[in-house]
C-alpha cells in the first residue's frame, strides 16, 4: 500500500512539474511572439530665430582649434571648450564657420543635442561654409555671445560698439584700420583673409592692437578674397547712450535667387524681431553672406528697403546649411522693450 502511495506522489509531482515547464514554455513563446516595444526619440528643438540679452553684461569667445577627428568631434570639443570659458553663463549667439567636406547642417544638430543635454536655452546659430581655417585639419571655429555670470559689476556701462569690416591690402592693414575705426577696448574681433599662408603675421599684428580681445581668423573662399584683408569687431562703447538690450538673430537665408525670394529673408527676420520689441529698422549690425557677388550686391540693394543703413559686412562664402540657399543675413537689433 506504501509502494502505490509512493509511485501516486511521484507521479502527482511529475505532473505538476510538466504543467509548469508548459507554462513557462507557453509564457515564453507569448513574449517572443509580442513585437519590442519601439523607443521614440524626442525631437530635438531648432535653435531660435533671435534671443535677447543684455549689452552691459555680454563676454565674447572663439573656441580653440583642433584638428582631432572629423566635423561632428570637433564640433562638440568647440562647444565644450566655450561652455567652460563661459563659466555656465547663458550662450545667446554661436557663429559657426565649417572648413571642409563634412556635411555643415550636423552643427545644428550637434549644437541642439549638446545645449538640450546640459539642460540649457538653445542660442541663435549662424552656420556658413569657409575655403579654410588656420590649422591643417581644422574643420570648424565656433564664435560665441554670452551673458557673463561671473563679473557681478557692469561690463559695459555704456553698451557695446558693432564695427563693419575694415578693409586692407594685408591683415596687418586692416586691424590698424579697424583699431584707428573702433577708438576703445575691443572685445572680439574677426579678420577674413584671401589666405592663411600669412597667419602668422595676422596674429601678431592682432594681439599688439588688440591685446584683450578673443581674436577669430577665417579664408572665406578657396580661390582667395579682395581686398586681401577684411577685420569686424565688437567692442565697448565710449558714448553714452548705446542701447541697453540687443537682440541677436542666426543667419535667416534666401533660397532660390529671385528678388521676392530676397525679400521674404528680410521679411521673416523682421517677423523674429517683433516679439522682443525690434524691427529691422532698429539694426545696429548687420552681415550678409552670399554664394556669388551677383547676389550679394542685388541683396544689398535690397537691404535699404528694410535696414537703416546698408549691411555693415558683405562676404562672399563657400557655402550655407542648404542647398537651395543663395544668400543669408543675420542682424543685432536695439530692443524697445
Amino acid at each position: 500500500m506504501r509502494e502505490i502511495c509512493a509511485i501516486v506522489l511521484i507521479n502527482v509531482i511529475i505532473g505538476a512539474a510538466c504543467a509548469l515547464a508548459q507554462s513557462a514554455e507557453g509564457r515564453k513563446k507569448k513574449n517572443e511572439d509580442k513585437e519590442p516595444v519601439t523607443q521614440t526619440l524626442p525631437l530635438l528643438k531648432d535653435p531660435p530665430a533671435a534671443v535677447a540679452a543684455d549689452s552691459s553684461k555680454l563676454v565674447f569667445h572663439v573656441s580653440p582649434l583642433s584638428n582631432k577627428g572629423l566635423l561632428s568631434p570637433q564640433t562638440r570639443e568647440a562647444l565644450s571648450a566655450l561652455m567652460k570659458l563661459n563659466h555656465g553663463g547663458q550662450i545667446v549667439k554661436l557663429r559657426a564657420f565649417v572648413a571642409g567636406t563634412g556635411d555643415m547642417r550636423r552643427v545644428q544638430t550637434i549644437v541642439s543635442e549638446f545645449f538640450t543635454e546640459k539642460k540649457q536655452p538653445l542660442p541663435v546659430l549662424t552656420t556658413v561654409q569657409v575655403g579654410a581655417l588656420p590649422m591643417e585639419g581644422a574643420q570648424t571655429v565656433i564664435e560665441s555671445v554670452s551673458v557673463d555670470k561671473v563679473d557681478k559689476k557692469v561690463s559695459h556701462p555704456h553698451g557695446l560698439a558693432f564695427f563693419s569690416g575694415q578693409p586692407g591690402d594685408s591683415a596687418p592693414e586692416a586691424i590698424a584700420r579697424l583699431a584707428k575705426t573702433a577708438g576703445g577696448a575691443m572685445l572680439r574681433v574677426t579678420c577674413f583673409l584671401d589666405s592663411i599662408d600669412r597667419i602668422q603675421e595676422a596674429r601678431e599684428a592682432a594681439a599688439r592692437a588688440f591685446p584683450s580681445a578673443a581674436v577669430n581668423f577665417v579664408q572665406p573662399l578657396r580661390a582667395g578674397l579682395n581686398p586681401a584683408a577684411m577685420c569686424e569687431g565688437v567692442g565697448e562703447s565710449v558714448i553714452a547712450g548705446a542701447p541697453s538690450k540687443l537682440v541677436f538673430t542666426g543667419a535667416q537665408m534666401a533660397f532660390r535667387d529671385q528678388d521676392g525670394d530676397l525679400r521674404l529673408a528680410f521679411q521673416r527676420l523682421e517677423k523674429a524681431l517683433e516679439p522682443f520689441g525690434a524691427s529691422l529698422q532698429d539694426t545696429v549690425s548687420s552681415t550678409l553672406y552670399g554664394l556669388s557677388a551677383e547676389i550679394a550686391e542685388r541683396t544689398r540693394s535690397i537691404a535699404t528697403g528694410f535696414l537703416p543703413t546698408p549691411p555693415g559686412m558683405t562676404l562672399l562664402v563657400e557655402g550655407l546649411p542648404s542647398l537651395d540657399a543663395s544668400v543669408a543675413i543675420e542682424v543685432v537689433a536695439a530692443s524697445r522693450n
